[in-house]
C-alpha cells in the first residue's frame, strides 16, 4: 500500500473527501506499535458555512487554529473531558473543513488494539466509534496538527482498489443537534460491510 499524496487532502471538495476515504486505510506508530484498519465510516464538517463545524461562521480559537491549516495535516481534539476524536484537515490554508473518521475495521496489530481498549475478546464495538478509534490507535493531542504523510499517523490505499457505489451507505451525522438544520445534511459516510457496525442515529437516512 502506498500513503495518500498531500495532492489527495486538498481537494477543495470535502464531501468527495470523506467519501473517497471510506476503504482506504489509517494507521499509527505509537510507542513502536504499528496499528490500523480499513477506514469504515466518515463525516464530512464544510468548514465556516456549517453550523455542525467548530470552524462555523469563521470562528478561530486555539483549539480550532488547527482546522485552517492546508490540508493534510492531524486535527485531534478533546471532548467530555474523556474522549479524544481524530479529524483529517482538508482543502486550502485558511480554509477550515475537515473530515471526521468515525471507525474503522481492524487490520493490523489488533492485539495491542484490545488491549488499549481493554477488550480482550475483540467484540465488534472495538473501532466503531471515533473515541474508540482514537483509542484503539493510541492517538493523543499529542498528534494534533501533525502531517498525514510522516511516519506517526498515516493514511494509504491499495493500488488500483475501487469500491461499487452501492457499497456506501449515506446518512446525517451524529451528535450534531445543535446545528439545525444542518444537523440533517447527509454527510455521514458508512460502508457497508459484516464486520463493522456502526452507532445507529435517530435522524432518518437519506
Amino acid at each position: 500500500m502506498k500513503k495518500l499524496p498531500l495532492s489527495f487532502y486538498r481537494q477543495t471538495n470535502v464531501l468527495e473527501i470523506a467519501k473517497m476515504l471510506i476503504g482506504k486505510y489509517l494507521f499509527t506508530n505509537v510507542d513502536g506499535n504499528l496499528c490500523g484498519g480499513m477506514i469504515a465510516e466518515t463525516e464530512a464538517y464544510a468548514g465556516v458555512t456549517d453550523r455542525a463545524s467548530h470552524a462555523y461562521n469563521g470562528r478561530r480559537t486555539e483549539r480550532t487554529k488547527t482546522m485552517y491549516l492546508r490540508g493534510g495535516v492531524s486535527y485531534v481534539y478533546f471532548t467530555y473531558g474523556m474522549h479524544h476524536l481524530f479529524n483529517v484537515v482538508t482543502a486550502g490554508k485558511d480554509v477550515p473543513h475537515a473530515v471526521l473518521i468515525r471507525g474503522i475495521i481492524p487490520t493490523e496489530g489488533i492485539e495491542i488494539q484490545k488491549i488499549r481498549r481493554k477488550m480482550p475478546s475483540g467484540e465488534k464495538q472495538l473501532t466503531n466509534g471515533p473515541a474508540k478509534v482514537c483509542q484503539a490507535l493510541g492517538i493523543t493531542l499529542k498528534h494534533n496538527g501533525i502531517p498525514l504523510t510522516g511516519n506517526a499517523i498515516w493514511i494509504s490505499e491499495e493500488e488500483k482498489t475501487r469500491l461499487p457505489e452501492d457499497a456506501i451507505q449515506l446518512t446525517t451525522r451524529v451528535g450534531v443537534d445543535y446545528a439545525g438544520d444542518d444537523a440533517l445534511l447527509p454527510y455521514r459516510f458508512i460502508l457497508k460491510h459484516p464486520d463493522y457496525f456502526p452507532v445507529r442515529n435517530r435522524n432518518k437516512m437519506t
